[in-house]
């Protein structure tokens, strides 16, 4: 970690000033949270979702000794001794499923439990039938026919290439694969892209029947902060999984052209993102926590990885600084992200249009697991530089 980094994080807290605010972070949570079933609100249920998966994978990578216990009881719980995940249904074809899959591969690695291999290969097996557009797209959920959403790209990609690499022998599936991994990637990125801010809206109807999309090109009517952060962060966890070759370039591009226009609608004091990005500065728009961790997440890594044109480590390590200035403060000795956007959806049981309201109604919180993750992440990152 350099220069003004490595001042603010020490200064966050005065109790832990010698833990790496990685860490800081990771012990803040299981505070908070006697046990993982109590993240995201669940209060002790278990429920297989990607929010607490996806922060589970964040605290075991940040502390694989200090915090196995906590995410290894969690998983041991919810996968029974045949593999066979809790209430989990194939048939849901729900991406947001096949996220929590992702810490499998660590904690198979740590424990040597057969039955984390087994669940791998469930949520494997989900992916090689999830239904797809007729452009060959993934469904983001069995209940939104036709729809691309950019948050499924982060829920069920990373799982894709990387059980790809580590399990698919056949040279001639793992090249489908991989095609098929940067095909998702590009589909989603030409369908969503609105030629005049350069932004991602956040989804896409192929059908163009959903009330929320736009008659010819499908779209969805706002480029949301929370889906282009789990975009970029899906295309920068994907290229660091997938082997050197054209694969591998084709995403970096894609990467570039993200920041090309991300960074353009960052706010001009802070240098941080807003919940609805293609309207900065309007009215009832916020800064937004989540995404704004996921972008510095994703520029930290990608400056690390050498794949950002524009952006140069200490561009990125300057993001990470204002993000702590602007949604981390300490209380009671632990760290809080704040300005939160809990929830944001198209369509479903709430009928969601996708309008700017919408975006702005929806609750705000501190500590939400779609930011600790990321800020997990982001500080790790940091803290390599």
């Amino acid at each position: 970690m350099k220069r003004a980094t490595l001042i603010l994080a020490i200064a966050l807290t005065a109790c832990t000033a010698k833990a790496p605010l990685s860490l800081q972070v990771v012990r803040s949570e299981i505070a908070r949270n006697p046990e993982a079933s109590y993240i995201d609100g669940l209060e002790g249920k278990l429920k297989w979702n990607y929010t607490t998966g996806l922060e589970l994978k964040a605290m075991l990578d940040a502390a694989p000794e200090e915090a196995l216990g906590y995410v290894d009881t969690w998983y041991d719980a919810i996968i029974d001794s045949t593999g066979t995940i809790y209430k989990y249904k194939k048939s849901n074809y729900s991406q947001d499923h096949v996220c929590p899959g992702r810490t499998l591969f660590q904690l198979y690695d740590i424990t040597g439990k057969e039955k984390y291999r087994a669940a791998m290969d469930t949520l494997y097996s989900q992916l090689q039938s999830q239904p797809r557009t007729p452009e060959g797209g993934f469904w983001h959920k069995q209940v939104y026919p036709e729809q691309m959403w950019l948050d499924g790209l982060y829920m069920a990609e990373p799982f894709y290439a990387e059980y790809t690499v580590r399990y698919v022998t056949d040279s001639l599936s793992r090249e489908e694969n991989f095609q098929d991994i940067v095909h998702q990637f590009s589909l989603i990125f030409d369908k969503t892209l609105d030629p005049e801010t350069g932004l991602l809206r956040h989804a896409w109807d192929s059908s163009a029947q959903m009330f929320w999309s736009d008659e010819e090109t499908g779209q969805s009517a706002h480029a949301w902060g929370r889906a282009m952060g789990w975009y970029a962060m899906a295309l920068v966890d994907v290229i660091d999984i997938l082997p050197a070759g054209q694969y591998k370039d084709d995403l970096v591009i894609l990467l570039n052209r993200v920041f090309d226009s991300v960074l353009l609608f960052a706010d001009q004091t802070t240098l941080m993102w807003y919940q609805v990005l293609d309207r900065p500065y309007a009215e009832g728009n916020y800064l937004e926590a989540t995404c704004s961790a996921m972008f510095v997440y994703a520029m930290l890594k990608g400056s690390r990885l050498g794949i950002l044109e524009n952006v140069t480590s200490e561009d990125a390590l300057l993001r990470y600084d204002d993000l702590l200035k602007t949604f981390v403060t300490v209380e009671d000795g632990l760290v809080n992200l704040n300005s939160c956007c809990e929830v944001a959806g198209l369509g479903g049981k709430q009928n969601r249009a996708g309008d700017y309201t919408y975006y702005i109604s929806e609750p705000v919180r501190s500590n939400d697991p779609k930011g600790i993750g990321p800020l997990i992440w982001a500080s790790l990152e940091a803290e390599r530089l």
